[in-house]
């Protein structure tokens, strides 16, 4: 019964383990020039006079989605475009930063 169990527990454990890497979505950084047009115009309107100082290409549930890494009063937010240009909304770099454990 032990056996059983143990067994049981460690297919559980892997298939969360495996859930949440497969949720994870890979950041590329890049060039503006490199960022679809109509995504390009939403980045520049919603950034308005803030300083861009990255944009970063990551791939979620099959769909390119671009972040504009803004600078305003020295606090990070990101802007969120899709490739068509259509607004997703923004977030606090700082904060997602923290939570994945990252630098940038």
């Amino acid at each position: 019964m032990k056996t059983r169990n143990l067994i049981t527990a460690g297919i559980i454990g892997a298939g969360l383990t495996f859930g949440v890497v497969a949720q994870a979505h890979e950041e590329t950084q890049v060039e503006m020039k490199d960022v679809p047009e109509a995504a390009q115009t939403t980045i520049k309107d919603k950034a308005g006079n803030d300083q861009i100082l990255r944009i970063e290409k990551e791939t979620r549930k099959g769909k390119e989605i671009y972040e504009a890494i803004v600078s305003k009063d020295g606090k990070e937010t990101a802007i969120q475009v899709d490739s068509k240009g259509k607004y997703i909304g923004t977030h606090d770099e700082k904060a997602e930063q923290k939570e994945k454990g990252e630098k940038h």
